[in-house]
């Protein structure tokens, strides 16, 4: 039987715990790629060596080349510099920018049918870029932000209302920074609006927290970024689309018509599945929530304009 082929491509913490997560999931073989001489070999070896403990089968290999990559369904993208305490996202742009683009064609040249989700900050320019250069068709190009920024307002609604994240559902729009776009009104604790909960200085809180959560953990970590919950994410995606979930995330799809966005990849909700993604929900927006998205629109135009200065 042949198993779908998914590559991983950084072997650092989130890419390493992607590839755990993978296989944990049994999406299929797994391939991991990294520049660094003997990283995602070694990082292959151990999780081949924990297969028999976490009950999976699909082969795992670590390599430094794009070869072993060939007929990739779907790769998952987190090569680049991480954060810093005191960078932002933004702070990576010019330097991921270069590896992404080298990166994505390499990919492409091995499996021309491939599907990418990206990682790699500034996501939502990264992801832009990886559409630009790779010549695939949009909904074959996804970023990974939405579902780590909802995950992240799911998480701390449920620390603050004493309940499971299981029963919790949050929705983040826009880019993936500063200026995302916390949906408080489309949030609910078990069916009920957060207001039902929680008061409006704990909402007020948990929306500021979203917003910061990953400088958060970039400060508490000192000298790295977050990796459990980013790989996690990702991996949520590609389990969406390898098996054909039709699950609807939000994540940084292709937006023209939708929410009035005009050609940019910005967190929005999409269905994943075969394919990729197979289209975009549009929300009923209050002026104020549509004022904050394109805002934060507005911020990711900036991001792409400057990758196009740099000749990309």
């Amino acid at each position: 039987m042949t198993h779908p082929k998914l590559t991983v491509v950084g072997a650092g913490n989130v890419g390493a715990t992607a590839a755990l997560f993978a296989a944990q999931r049994d999406l299929g073989d797994v391939v991991l790629v990294d520049v660094a001489d003997g990283l995602a070999a070694g990082k292959a070896l151990d999780l081949t060596e924990a297969a028999p403990v976490l009950g999976t089968s699909h082969a795992i290999t670590g390599t430094t080349e794009y070869g072993p990559t060939a007929g990739s369904a779907l790769a998952i993208v987190t090569a680049g510099l991480a954060r810093k305490p005191g960078m932002s996202r933004d702070d990576l742009l010019a330097k991921n920018a270069e590896i992404v683009a080298s990166v994505v064609k390499r990919l492409v040249a091995a499996s021309p049918d491939i599907i990418l989700v990206i990682v790699s900050n500034p996501v939502d320019a990264m992801t832009a870029l990886a559409h630009r250069v790779s010549g695939l068709p949009p909904e074959r190009v996804v970023g990974m932000a939405g579902v780590l920024d909802s995950a992240r307002m799911r998480a701390f609604i449920a620390m603050e209302a004493g309940v499971s994240p299981k029963d919790v559902q949050a929705v983040v729009l826009g880019g993936h920074g500063d200026s995302m776009v916390p949906l408080v009104r489309y949030s609910s604790i078990g069916g009920l609006p957060l207001e039902a909960r929680l008061s409006a200085e704990q909402i007020d809180a948990i929306v500021r927290r979203t917003r910061s959560g990953g400088a958060e953990i970039v400060a508490l970590l000192k000298t790295g970024s977050a990796f459990y919950a980013p790989a996690a994410a990702a991996v949520d995606m590609a389990q969406a689309i390898l098996r054909n979930e039709r699950r609807v995330l939000p994540c940084a799809a292709y937006c023209d018509a939708a929410y009035g966005v005009g050609g940019y990849f910005v967190g929005v909700p999409a269905r994943l599945g075969a394919g990729g993604v197979g289209e975009v929900l549009e929300f009923d927006l209050s002026d104020a929530e549509r004022e904050a998205l394109e805002a934060s629109v507005q911020h990711v135009r900036g991001l792409v304009e400057t990758i196009e200065g740099l000749g990309y």
